[in-house]
């Protein structure tokens, strides 16, 4: 594993979803790679924010998580 992918699952829900700007958010959440992190951002997300803008974002990321482990 590279350190990049290392550095990116040690980020907290908190750390991905508040960042200051759209494009890191978006960056952040592309940057899932396991359904265990993607639903703690969800949870968190629900919580505190609950924009919808994000959550769909968060919906179309487990959709590709979903897609990558049929075709695996």
């Amino acid at each position: 594993m590279s350190n990049t992918s290392e550095h990116s699952s040690k980020l907290s829900p908190a750390q991905r979803l508040e960042a200051p700007n759209t494009r890191l958010i978006d960056a952040s959440i592309a940057t899932i790679n396991d359904m265990e992190t993607l639903r703690a951002c969800i949870a968190y997300e629900n919580q505190h924010q609950q924009r919808v803008p994000i959550l769909r974002l968060l919906e179309k990321r487990a959709n590709k998580l979903r897609s990558q482990d049929k075709n695996n």
